[in-house]
């Protein structure tokens, strides 16, 4: 099939550089637009980003020589894509109505950002758990007046560890969790040379971080209700949510109480048997597995771990009885990879799947 031709918004921050990295040479999309404010417009990507590329691999050639558009360059963007992800790094009212503006120009937008994760008839996808969000999209093209156009997001990084392994375990009612989240630099947009605060440091502070984790599983875990999606009222999650100083990989330290307490073995039979929409249709940033447990003592490492599935896989380990929960483990994700652009590539590839994203 034909590729779709794709534009990356916000293309020269750490989010942005992990998107245009991944999608070189993918199968389905092909980078034909970057952009981003207006102090990087008119560049080359090359020139854009030198002296700040953060990504192991070099600049894909094929984006190199792009020039780089004003992000509010809405038209001419528009014009030379069939969607857009978003990396933005802006106010979240200035990312909102860029994000719409988009939708608007019946050009969808695969986001990573925050800014829409609470409009309603906003899809927000893990998809892996909640791939049936997509079905509230009409209701959203009705709101905003279009025949293509769309906003669709993907949750906060913080969650991607521990959401996965509670669903997963879902026939026996998690009801109540404390999760606390020690997470790499590179969330912030760092890196040691640009943060030297952070070596031989622990920051027990992200702002708005511990919210995100306690309030969107509960969006990803809701209904859609009249066009609208309406959040769940269990789990109870309680969070805190920890600077560590490593480049990439968020760890969550997790204790779970069930309605029905499982024993050891049926939980680890859940977790290496749970498969999820995009490894059944075969999405190419699916990973296979999805959740990895290790019996090893002292694994998921963060250095050692984070790259299971290419990134986009997360790992677990540590499942023992807890004296105030019912049990408490480790899990692990790669925070830019899998909690960030590969975790919206492989949204817009199981979007792409679904009908919702075409050549325009």
């Amino acid at each position: 099939m034909s590729k779709l031709k794709v534009g990356v918004l916000g293309a020269t921050g750490m989010v942005g550089q992990r998107f245009v990295s991944l999608l070189d040479g993918h199968p389905w999309f092909e980078v034909v637009s970057v952009a981003a404010s207006p102090r990087s417009a008119g560049k080359t990507y090359g020139e854009a980003v030198e002296g700040r590329w953060t990504q192991a691999d070099s600049i894909p050639d094929s984006v190199a020589e792009l020039v780089v558009k004003n992000v509010n360059e809405i038209s001419e963007i528009s014009d030379e894509v069939d969607f857009v992800f978003s990396a933005l790094d802006m106010e979240k009212d200035e990312i909102r109505d860029l994000e719409d503006a988009f939708a608007s120009a019946e050009t969808p937008v695969a986001s990573n950002n925050s800014a829409h994760r609470w409009t309603p008839d906003v899809p927000m996808i893990i998809p892996e758990i909640n791939p049936g969000h997509a079905e509230v999209i009409p209701a959203q093209r009705k709101r905003l007046g279009t025949r293509a156009g769309f906003v669709a997001v993907k949750p906060n990084c913080s969650i991607q560890p521990y959401v996965p392994a509670f669903h997963a375990l879902e026939e026996f009612g998690p009801k109540s969790a404390s999760v606390c989240t020690y997470q790499a630099i590179s969330g912030a947009g760092k890196t040691f040379e640009t943060w030297p605060e952070m070596v031989d440091n622990v920051i027990p502070y992200i702002g708005g971080e511990e919210e995100k984790s306690v309030e969107e599983p509960l969006k990803i875990w809701g209904e859609i209700v009249k066009g609208e999606i309406v959040k769940a009222q269990r789990p109870n999650i309680s969070a805190q949510c920890i600077r560590v100083p490593v480049s990439d990989g968020h760890m969550a330290a997790t204790s779970v109480s069930f309605d029905r307490k499982p024993t050891r073995d049926e939980i680890l039979e859940r977790w290496n048997a749970f498969h999820g929409a995009p490894e059944a249709a075969d999405l190419p940033s699916s990973p296979k597995p999805f959740l990895t447990y290790y019996s090893d003592d002292d694994r998921p490492q963060t250095k050692v771990d984070r790259d299971e599935g290419d990134g986009m896989g997360v790992t677990i380990g540590r499942l023992r009885e807890d004296n105030v929960f019912d049990y408490k483990f480790i899990a692990l994700s790669h925070n830019t990879v899998r909690g960030a652009a590969g975790g919206a590539i492989l949204m817009a590839e199981l979007l792409q799947n679904q009908g919702y994203l075409q050549a325009k």
